[in-house]
């Protein structure tokens, strides 16, 4: 069977330069390709703001179009979120299926969620997403012009439809309550044991990393959002027992739905002792990618934890040096791994480490940095537990 087929659309615009624009395009690439279709093609536009009737502006519609019609598209995806209007719109005029980013995340959520609690979670997003748009459903209403009778039914089943979606989320938060409560529960079960959450961009190499920890079997795969369920093991560095939470992902421009309806999950990181930052060093974006998790970190309670910092995929780390005579300043293209260890990264508050989790590389320096802020957090929780922290000695 064949892939569906897609293309992307994105705006320039004086808060989003072009190398963003298609650094964020190139990401939703990677969201498609995620959701399973192939993307044929990118289209830009540069705007001061977008079209509020179709997003962007009728020339480069009507060239989407064409396109979309001489290559049989099936799929025409925008990058930021489209009003009821804008879709409604663009539907009427490519006459295919329009996406824009969050119906698209929501999507590989749908798709990737494994438990109750996951599925819970993501149906919650759906409806409260289909909330405002529901009368896109109904357009086929539009052809049944004038006549007595011929508007009200429509009304009705759309205000219909509006209960019964508002019924739904109802009854799925009072779920997702019932299951906060039971994993609450389980949290304090676990006893007195200290906790590290890991943390950061969707796809940096988290689950990797926790694999390697715990010597556990997590998914993990070179997929946006392989894990959306919070996995917890019990780790021992030394002589030193603390449990190990692996989280879902966060992206640049995450739904405010998914957000809202995965806060629950990001329980594990709000009562965290220390977080897990990993950031992936061979992506060209990384400090912005940093810059969303501090964000996000913040808007759920949780911006103030001791944190290490763990800078992953070093084995995928490239740069093109300098030539003789170019007088540019440094760029981050042109940086050598090194120059960039003792840029901004070295004055982090913080532990520091670069690493990668997939040639091994590293990977005891990490341990024994993570015993060492662990046993902090534990002498002052524990201070009569001072046997806990006699290294075994040397053979």
């Amino acid at each position: 069977m064949a892939s569906e087929t897609a293309v992307l659309v994105g705006l320039i615009t004086p808060s989003q330069d072009e190398r963003q624009a298609r650094e964020y395009l190139d990401e939703l690439e990677f969201l498609t390709d995620t959701a399973g279709a192939t993307v044929r093609r990118q289209f830009f536009q540069r705007l001061d703001y977008p079209h509020p009737a179709t997003f962007v502006g009728a020339g480069k519609l009507e060239e989407i179009k064409e396109y979309v019609t001489a290559c049989e598209i099936d799929t025409v995806i925008f990058d930021d979120d489209l009003s009821p209007t804008q879709l409604r719109n663009i539907e009427r005029e490519l006459e295919c299926k329009v996406l824009d980013r969050t119906n698209l995340i929501l999507d590989i959520f749908a798709s990737r969620a494994q438990t109750a609690h996951a599925k819970t979670q993501v149906e919650l997003a759906q409806y409260q997403y289909m909330l405002p748009r529901l009368t896109r459903l109904w357009t086929h209403l539009e052809k049944q012009r004038g006549g007595i009778g011929m508007r009200g039914p429509g009304e009705t089943q759309i205000e219909t439809d509006r209960r019964i979606i508002q019924d739904k989320i109802a009854r799925l938060k009072e779920d997702l309550k019932k299951i906060d409560r039971q994993k609450a529960t389980q949290r304090r079960n676990r006893g007195k044991m200290l906790r590290v959450a890991l943390v950061g961009y969707t796809n940096v190499g988290k689950s990797t990393l926790m694999n390697l920890l715990s010597k556990s079997d997590v998914f993990a795969e070179n997929k946006l959002f392989a894990t959306l369920d919070t996995t917890v093991r019990k780790v021992v560095v030394s002589n030193l027992p603390f449990l190990l939470s692996d989280t879902v992902g966060f992206i640049r421009k995450l739904p405010h739905a998914l957000v809202e309806s995965f806060k629950s999950t990001l329980d594990e990181v709000r009562e965290a002792d220390l977080l897990l930052h990993v950031a992936d060093i061979a992506h060209p974006g990384f400090e912005e990618q940093i810059q969303v998790v501090n964000q996000t970190l913040t808007e759920i309670g949780a911006g103030n934890k001791p944190a290490i910092f763990v800078f992953n995929k070093t084995d995928m780390f490239t740069y093109q040096p300098k030539e003789d005579g170019d007088l540019r300043p440094a760029q981050r293209e042109n940086c050598s791994l090194d120059e960039l260890k003792n840029s901004w990264m070295s004055k982090i508050n913080s532990p520091t480490l670069f690493i990668s989790a997939k040639n091994r590389t590293n990977i005891e320096a990490l341990k024994q940095t993570l015993y060492d802020e662990v046993k902090k957090i534990h002498i002052t929780r524990f201070p009569y537990n001072d046997f806990l922290y006699e290294l075994p000695e040397e053979d």
